[in-house]
């Protein structure tokens, strides 16, 4: 899944509870007929597609199951797919299966929307820990991640060139990021183009030994001295111009502004790859790991779960149909028509081979920071990222005590 994916997931995090005054959709089959009652069963899929590559890879995918079973699967490419879920969830009528993004899962789970049969698979523990974590509630693995997307740095080999650097010049640390930025830097290109939003400026925070809560999600950590390291490095970029956000640029996104050649080094996931290859195949780059902080590595980590319904009348075929969606080689069949990486550790080392450029992204599964998936605190990240686009005018130490406050509450309040 892409961040703009992500963002508008996130911002429809009280969708389940907004939804429960709608009307009912016709996806579920589950009014009378008992679970996985006898005979073939017939199930349907929702989606929210990236584009038609996206949307028969999974109608493949499904179809070849449901060869091998004798049952039947309909996929549904949602318009809307967080109100049409939402909304189909609080009417009673679910689909059987469906993704669920890492921002609104924990209030689905909450709701108790999801059915939680993580555990049930036999080779669960192959799910890369961070993703199992982020899809993870009440202690009970909820749902597989379907794949994974992790951040690194994306340099304009033309740009970089022209500069006067060379591959030596790579950055390794945040001193050697601040001196290339600067370096690349001219009156029509920013030396480093990074959107606003924490989901791209995380990094640094993990960078620095910081994050937003502890490992368990059980308490705010966002005001730490670690964090206020972070953000005031950002800050000095942004200051200096060496660090602009798209807007300044006059662009939507940090691979347009890599792409149209505003941007020398963007900060970007592997859903890049796709959009280069489409949109600016002219425009040669290369994929290299995020520097390292003080405190060492650090990278985002991104997923989507196929969530099963809980009034689903299908559990056991929807957990099969599952297994088949998220095996070795499902998965990297799914990389290769979409550009995801696989959510399986078996898998990484297939996918780097096949996809050699793509091998910062696959790398960075190692040691990759989940996203903050405690329930009710989308409002609270929504809120961080209005501070951090006024960042280059704000107090780093006042924008995290805010995010810390906010974040407090919403713990204090049970989400």
């Amino acid at each position: 899944m892409t961040l703009r994916r992500a963002a508008t997931a996130a911002a429809a995090g009280g969708a389940l509870l907004l939804a429960a005054g709608c009307s009912s959709s016709s996806f579920g089959s589950n009014k009378t007929e008992s679970q996985d009652s006898g005979g073939k069963q017939s199930l349907t899929v929702m989606i929210g597609s990236s584009g038609d590559n996206e949307t028969d890879a999974v109608k493949k995918a499904t179809a070849a199951w449901a060869h091998k079973t004798g049952n039947t699967v309909k996929v549904v490419a949602a318009q809307n797919l967080d109100q049409q879920l939402g909304q189909a969830l609080a009417g009673g009528k679910p689909p059987d299966v469906f993704y669920v993004g890492s921002g609104v899962f924990a209030n689905y789970a909450k709701g108790g929307s999801l059915y939680a049969y993580g555990d049930q698979l036999p080779d669960r523990d192959d799910f890369s820990p961070s993703l199992r974590t982020a899809f993870t509630y009440g202690k009970k693995f909820t749902c597989a991640p379907k794949d994974s997307s992790t951040l690194a740095l994306a340099v304009n080999t033309a740009l970089w060139k022209k500069a006067g650097l060379t591959p030596a010049d790579y950055p390794k640390t945040w001193d050697d990021l601040e001196k290339v930025a600067r370096k690349l830097t001219t009156k029509k290109v920013a030396g480093l183009v990074v959107d606003s939003s924490y989901n791209e400026l995380g990094p640094f925070l993990k960078q620095s030994g910081g994050w937003i809560t502890d490992p368990g999600q059980t308490a705010v950590t966002a005001d730490s001295a670690a964090n206020v390291r972070a953000l005031t490095f950002v800050k000095k970029m942004l200051s200096e111009g060496t660090l602009k956000y798209p807007k300044q640029v006059d662009t939507g996104w940090g691979g347009e502004a890599l792409g149209t050649r505003k941007a020398a080094m963007t900060i970007e996931g592997n859903w890049l790859t796709g959009a280069m290859a489409s949109d600016y195949p002219s425009v040669g780059y290369k994929v290299v790991p995020l520097p390292q902080g003080p405190a060492g590595k650090g990278t985002l980590s991104f997923s989507t779960c196929w969530g099963i319904a809980n009034k689903s009348a299908h559990h056991k075929a929807a957990v099969s149909l599952v297994e088949s969606l998220t095996t070795v080689d499902q998965q990297l069949s799914f990389s290769d028509a979409i550009g995801v990486l696989p959510s399986r550790d078996s898998a990484i080392s297939a996918f780097r081979a096949k996809h050699p450029g793509s091998a910062a992204f696959a790398d960075g599964t190692a040691y990759a920071q989940g996203p903050v998936t405690v329930p009710g605190f989308t409002k609270v990240l929504t809120q961080f990222d209005s501070e951090l686009s006024q960042l280059a005018t704000s107090d780093p130490k006042k924008v995290l005590t805010d995010l810390q406050t906010n974040g407090d509450q919403v713990l204090k309040n049970g989400g």
